[in-house]
């Protein structure tokens, strides 16, 4: 009985690399390895390689800021308003002219504000929470410094404005005026802003309730930077307007 060889399946003979038909060979294969390299294979397009990075599958959404001519429109205009306030007085008109500035400062200062809002919030050194506490134990614990005073308890309609004008002017000063401040450094929107807001209310309070004045800007102008938020300081002067007329 004859034993048959095993059979060894045939190969393909490599292509000569000398001579005329290694040079081309050579040749060939340096301009299609490149391109070879980048076409993927079989099944690797419904397999996206995530090595180093992360896929996002939610749609980005541009925001854009609005044009700086607008923000300084906002800002002259809403400082003039709140300087001429005062002018008012006892006219029966006061009430319907300080809302109608109100809503109309906290709309122009919302849409002019910077249109990357979450980028302040990402430098934030301080939670949220931590520095609107400290906010709070500053207005309450100035109130019970200040001791007792006469009865300032007003209207619904004054309070409601009170209200109205913490949040409106906390638009302007820690939003609006402080984001434009700050591409010069948060030291000067800090403070930049705390001396703006000070000296605004001068025709209503007085120089001699500038210092007050200027503690309390500094330190909503702080919670601006140290949270991030424009909102937490609102909440803040929120109460402390609560406080003087209740």
């Amino acid at each position: 009985m004859t034993s048959v060889p095993p059979t060894t399946p045939a190969t393909t003979d490599p292509a000569p690399t000398h001579g005329p038909g290694g040079l081309i060979t050579r040749l060939g294969s340096a301009f299609t390895h490149p391109v070879r390299s980048r076409v993927p294979r079989w099944g690797s397009l419904a397999q996206p390689r995530t090595e180093g990075r992360r896929l996002s599958t939610a749609p980005r959404v541009p925001t854009a800021p609005a044009a700086p001519g607008v923000g300084v429109v906002v800002v002259v205009g809403g400082l003039a308003f709140l300087l001429a306030r005062t002018a008012l007085g006892g006219l029966s008109i006061a009430v319907p002219v300080l809302v109608a500035g109100y809503l109309a400062l906290l709309a122009g200062a919302l849409v002019a504000g910077e249109g990357n809002v979450d980028r302040a919030r990402r430098g934030a050194p301080l939670e949220w929470e931590t520095v609107l506490g400290v906010g709070l134990l500053g207005v309450v614990g100035a109130t019970v410094v200040g001791g007792p005073v006469g009865d300032r308890r007003v209207g619904a309609v004054a309070g409601g404005i009170a209200l109205l004008a913490a949040v409106a002017e906390e638009a302007l000063f820690r939003r609006l005026l402080y984001d434009r401040l700050l591409r010069f450094g948060v030291m000067v929107a800090v403070i930049g802003s705390a001396v703006v807001f000070a000296v605004v209310h001068l025709p209503a309070y007085g120089l001699v309730a500038m210092p007050v004045d200027l503690g309390a800007a500094l330190l909503l102008s702080w919670q601006r930077y140290a949270s991030g938020r424009w909102t937490v300081p609102a909440v803040t002067h929120v109460v402390a307007n609560l406080l003087a007329v209740t």
